[in-house]
């Protein structure tokens, strides 16, 4: 999912400066490109992810390098699913730094160079520097995710300064653009010279990232430095406490374990999976439960509760684009079209460049049906993206049976695959911030942002309890099941639509 935060600052204000980055302010450019080469950073790793877990091992491609962590795919899967999990899960309590800690500049400068120390990990041998460069990159981008955006807010004076959409649309192209050459780059260094290298050179994109950002700051607005709400030493000295308490019980835990010889990854899979489902259910309920809402609001929390269901059920199936798909691609899809070929992790350059190419098709064609006022409903668009998911799922059993012989099936199948789930991200994602931001109750209004996110958190957790659980997801019969749920979903969502749009109350 090629998208990012997009919370902003009531008080906000431009930086004074002479020159302008396509008539926005100059530190724009500066954010563009932070974000443009973490975006190049993480997306290339992601593209290399699950090759590089399942290389070497039973399901890897005959004939292919080896030097990877030799998992099954269904581990590679779980792996993956739970690392994309926890990254929009920690953007919640990234935004909670930004906001009270180091203030949203000093949080991304912190998270570039964990980030960077994370690549160094990956780049280094072994399973243990593998895991905690993981967790050190889930734990960077987390970080960043929110307080970048944040700043790009501060650029603008005010919600109603008129350049402030077309600063975050150039924002956005910035994220793609990264995410566009990513695998070609990094995902080619890596299947082609070696992983090690590949993941070096994804540490090197976010060091000229955080270099630029050092350089560049000084064209930021004066706000992005402000903590906005900073801990009182009470507060701070309890957090850390509680940090400590439950760091202290973990270790004490997994020592045990770990010494009792009875260790094995799902000890640590398995609990951080019902975490990501139990954590968005929990902060839900909480704020469903709130006794200082408004009726009204507590209505609206109602409505919004089954746009949360129906995401989480897209992100799914849709996240597996860089698990369950790369690892088709990887292992059963032919690796040359016209002549040209290219290694698998190719593949993840799909989806940002449809993005990039259709965005715009998108934007004009809800503001032409607008005009005419037969734009879709908040509702009905919801419920085209999860029959348009699933839809792609139905299309990727196709190649699937065509592949059980042994044979290579053509890459386009694979084009048209991200291409339909790129429709519908284009009618779900935008749509669900813009949503989001509409029923927020007044008291949650920015932490109502990092919800929409843990939709994503409870999908993939779903698909690596899945994985955990020994469902095969590369199974042709078990992707079909994930299409008809899919649809099922969208079908339902239409059919009370009007149930739904009265929870909504004056939002459409």
């Amino acid at each position: 999912m090629a998208s990012s935060l997009t919370k902003g600052s009531a008080q906000q204000g431009t930086p004074a400066g002479g020159k302008t980055f396509f008539g926005h302010p100059r530190g724009l450019a500066t954010l563009f490109m932070t974000e443009m080469w973490e975006r190049f950073s993480f997306y290339g790793m992601r593209a290399l992810l699950v090759v590089y877990l399942i290389a070497g091992g039973p399901d890897a491609k005959p004939g292919s390098q080896g030097g990877g962590l030799g998992m099954s795919e269904a581990n590679a899967v779980a792996i993956y699913s739970v690392y994309l999990a926890m990254v929009y899960l920690l953007a919640m309590p990234g935004g909670w730094f930004g906001d009270r800690v180091w203030g949203p500049r000093r949080t991304v400068a912190i998270a570039s160079a964990v980030i960077i120390s994370g690549h160094v990990a990956l780049a280094l041998p072994g399973q243990a520097a593998f895991f905690a460069g993981l967790a050190l990159v889930a734990l960077g981008s987390g970080l960043l995710k929110a307080n970048i955006s944040t700043m790009v807010g501060h650029l603008y004076d005010g919600p109603q300064d008129p350049r402030r959409d077309g600063g975050f649309t150039v924002f956005y192209m910035g994220i793609n653009l990264g995410a566009f050459a990513a695998p070609l780059v990094i995902g080619t260094v890596g299947q082609k010279v070696g992983w090690h290298y590949g993941f070096a050179l994804a540490a090197v994109g976010m060091g000229l990232g955080l270099l630029q950002f050092l350089i560049g700051s000084r064209h930021l607005s004066e706000k992005s430095s402000v903590v906005n709400a900073p801990l009182s030493p009470e507060e701070r000295n309890s957090t850390l406490r509680k940090g400590l308490l439950w760091l202290g019980i973990a270790a004490v835990f997994y020592g045990v374990v770990y010494f009792s010889g009875r260790f094995t990854l799902n000890w640590a899979l398995v609990p951080i999976t019902l975490l990501g489902l139990i954590i968005p259910t929990a902060v839900l309920v909480r704020i469903k439960r709130d006794k200082e809402l408004t009726a009204t609001e507590q209505t609206k929390m109602s409505g919004y509760i089954w746009f949360f269901v129906a995401a989480a059920v897209f992100w799914m199936i849709y996240d597996q684009g860089g698990s369950t798909l790369a690892a088709f691609a990887e292992t059963k899809t032919s690796d040359s079209l016209f002549g040209l070929n290219f290694p698998s992790s190719w593949f993840q350059s799909l989806n940002p460049l449809f993005i990039m190419a259709l965005a715009p098709v998108f934007a004009w064609l809800w503001l032409s049906l607008a005009r005419r006022d037969r734009e879709p409903s908040t509702t009905k668009k919801f419920g085209g993206a999860l029959v348009l998911v699933g839809a792609s799922f139905f299309v990727f059993v196709l190649p699937m049976l065509m592949a059980e012989d042994g044979a290579k099936v053509s890459p386009m199948w694979l084009v048209s695959i991200y291409m339909i789930q790129t429709i519908g991200e284009l009618c779900l994602s935008p749509v669900g911030l813009s949503v989001t931001t509409k029923m927020a109750p007044a008291k949650y209004a920015s932490q109502m942002m990092g919800v929409w996110f843990l939709a994503v958190t409870a999908g993939d957790c779903i698909t690596g309890l899945l994985s955990l659980g020994g469902v095969d997801l590369s199974g042709s019969k078990v992707v079909g099941v994930e299409a008809a749920l899919a649809v099922i979903a969208g079908v339902a969502i239409f059919q009370y639509r009007k149930k739904v749009e009265a929870l909504m109350g004056d939002v459409h």
